[in-house]
């Protein structure tokens, strides 16, 4: 039987929105357009709902096992797969969070090293950057939490900037409308998967919150807002580009920035980089604190000890990743694996879990 977090420990339910919403907003949100318009060109506001409405399911899902477990995937795992098989699947779900902080470091500083410091090494700031996150995520699970409401008040500031391109808007751009097979918007939808990563870590603090039941509508609010945001960041980009010059565009939320422009700022794209560092902290912070907090309930280490080791791999990591092709190619396999790990294996939990346990009547 898992011991109960103590109640000094736990965060109200309402702040679930802030955590779910937090992680889900990320580097993503700089390049993600481009990425789905290669398969449903100006369709691909459609993925962007679709994309949203099956994470609402996968979240009820994850509340249905949760609210009957009262622990996390750790357990879960044990608990429906036994200790061995359950184990390593524990062990690929950390590996996964560890290398979705890379590629998340990794694509900001490659940001920052673009638009704003060419000669920046990478060495440096990803140092500083994770010495931060160790402060966080040593303080405890309500110090991270606090921080994801800080960055979602943050972000709150740049969705006004983004009605700037509409300006100079083509709304035929957006005809005709659902013109693509069903093969290109799946392909689409698996490609918004990194976007929308983030709300797996439901799993791993669920017992970390107060009344957990009560907080699956602000899990469900805070996944609708991530939506209503990429849905406004999508059509936004397909009004202001033509499809061939988005696809060739590799951040189109910086290029759209650029054409803000104040009599005492030129490139407003730097205080849009620069507030996307807030913005990108909270999800370092959870990921990190979900990979260690994992580790130290399946082995059972000191969790600040297990902190430290994650963070050293990810600084190697970073530094590791050299070039724009490298970076990308580890975001696609991050991308595909999330895909699985999310969008096919936690319906497959699901039923496993209710085959097993509610219908069979016993453990």
């Amino acid at each position: 039987m898992k011991t109960p977090i103590k109640e000094q420990f736990l965060v109200a339910p309402f702040l679930v929105f802030f955590l779910v919403h937090s992680t889900q907003l990320g580097v993503g949100v700089l390049s993600f357009q481009r990425d789905i318009a290669e398969f449903a060109g100006q369709d691909s506001w459609i993925t962007v709902i679709v994309s949203g409405i099956i994470v609402h399911v996968l979240i009820w899902m994850i509340y249905t096992i949760l609210n009957k477990e009262k622990s996390s995937l750790i357990v879960i795992h044990q608990n429906v797969f036994g200790k061995w098989l359950g184990g390593l699947i524990n062990i690929l779900f950390i590996l996964h969070f560890l290398v979705i902080s890379i590629v998340v470091l990794r694509t900001f500083i490659e940001v920052v090293q673009v638009w704003m410091f060419p000669s920046l090494r990478t060495l440096p700031l990803a140092l500083v950057y994770l010495c931060s996150v160790y402060y966080v995520v040593s303080s405890g699970f309500r110090t991270v939490t606090g921080v994801c409401f800080i960055g979602v008040i943050f972000s709150l500031f740049l969705i006004v900037t983004f009605l700037a391109p509409w300006e100079f808007s083509t709304l035929r751009n957006l005809l005709p409308v659902y013109d693509h097979s069903f093969k290109e918007m799946a392909n689409s939808i698996k490609e918004m998967t990194f976007p929308f990563i983030g709300f797996e870590f439901l799993l791993m603090y669920y017992p970390f919150i107060q009344k957990p039941k009560t907080s699956q509508k602000w899990a469900h609010y805070g996944n609708l807002a991530t939506m209503a945001i990429y849905l406004i960041l999508m059509l936004t980009a397909l009004v202001y580009f033509e499809q061939e010059h988005l696809l060739r565009t590799s951040w189109p939320t910086l290029t759209m920035w650029k054409i803000i422009n104040f009599s005492f700022l030129e490139r407003f794209e730097l205080i849009g980089i620069a507030f996307g560092a807030v913005v990108v902290f909270p999800k370092m912070c959870l990921v990190l604190w979900a990979a260690s907090r994992a580790t130290k309930e399946l082995f059972k280490v000191r969790q600040i000890k297990i902190l430290v080791f994650l963070l050293s791999i990810c600084l190697i990591g970073s530094c590791i990743l050299k070039d724009r092709d490298s970076i990308d190619l580890l975001q696609k396999f991050v991308s595909m694996v999330g895909f699985y790990l999310s969008i096919v294996y936690i319906p497959i939990l699901f039923l496993i879990y209710h085959l097993r346990f509610r219908m069979g009547g016993k453990r």
